[in-house]
């Protein structure tokens, strides 16, 4: 009996990390780029009671007696479907429309990639760098941080459905950015994998061997080219209605495995009570 405590500890083990998961995800419902998030679980080893055999007019059994000792979590796996665009009043937020992910800079110079295109400028030397929430520079398809220069106004600051970079002047003339001579153009790439990229924090992610090398979209005509929207974010993809069904079901199965260990626990008292 001391097999089935065991069994449903491990079912409660797991559903809790269900529920984990899930409470993340609606508490992550308003993040601008957050990607929902889903548990999934594998049995663990079975106990062999009875191999195939046979009965005792010598004719072999179908089947074996296997019983199974509990499930834990395989995985946890971020959904990379596409979030609903929402419209900003902030000249310098973008939203994806593909599969591509912004490059940014973190302080230690590491490249991080995220779908969040609330934007902002910080002030430097010379103009303005279009940085993240947490100061992470956006990077062009050069390599360089992306610098307005002085005296543009934010209101006339421009970005194609390509990712180029521009403003118009006081005449409202387009003008195209350029650095060096080159045109600017955000950086966006793709991944092989998406969901074996690891999560950085501050809904920045971080290349892995599961996830692929990022495949640059200026350099790889290949690709399904993404599309960048200027004043729109991109919303959570959370369904709540989802995952509140979700969070029933967790709920209720890890009751269930605590009825499993009460009811064994009543069957060892009983034993454990007979003359």
């Amino acid at each position: 009996m001391m097999r089935s405590l065991w069994t449903a500890a491990s079912g409660m083990r797991a559903q809790q990390t269900n529920v984990d998961t899930i409470s993340n995800n609606l508490a992550n419902v308003n993040t601008t780029g957050y990607k929902t998030q889903e548990a999934s679980f594998k049995s663990l080893l079975y106990q062999n009671l009875q191999s195939t055999s046979t009965n005792n007019v010598g004719d072999l059994k179908p089947v074996a007696a296997e019983v199974g000792l509990g499930t834990r979590v395989s995985a946890i796996t971020s959904m990379f479907t596409q979030g609903n665009l929402q419209p900003s009043d902030n000249p310098f937020a973008m939203a994806i429309e593909g599969e591509g992910f912004f490059r940014v800079r973190n302080a230690n110079g590491e490249m991080l990639y995220t779908r969040d295109g609330n934007f902002n400028v910080s002030p430097v030397e010379g103009g303005n760098m279009l940085v993240t929430a947490e100061g992470y520079p956006l990077i062009d398809t050069n390599g360089n941080e992306i610098i307005m220069p002085d005296g543009i106004q934010a209101t006339s600051i421009t970005v194609s459905e390509e990712g180029y970079v521009g403003y118009t002047d006081k005449e409202g003339n387009p003008i195209r950015l350029t650095n060096n001579g080159n045109p600017v153009r955000i950086s966006i790439a793709q991944f092989s994998n998406p969901a074996g990229l690891e999560k950085a924090g501050g809904n920045n992610y971080r290349v892995t061997p599961a996830s692929g090398e990022p495949m640059f979209e200026d350099q790889n005509q290949g690709l399904t080219q993404s599309k960048i929207h200027q004043r729109y974010i991109e919303g959570s993809n959370v369904d709540v209605a989802n995952e509140m069904v979700n969070l029933i079901v967790a709920q209720r199965a890890y009751e269930m495995n605590s009825k499993a260990i009460q009811a064994t626990d009543d069957m060892m008292q009983q034993a454990n009570n007979l003359r």
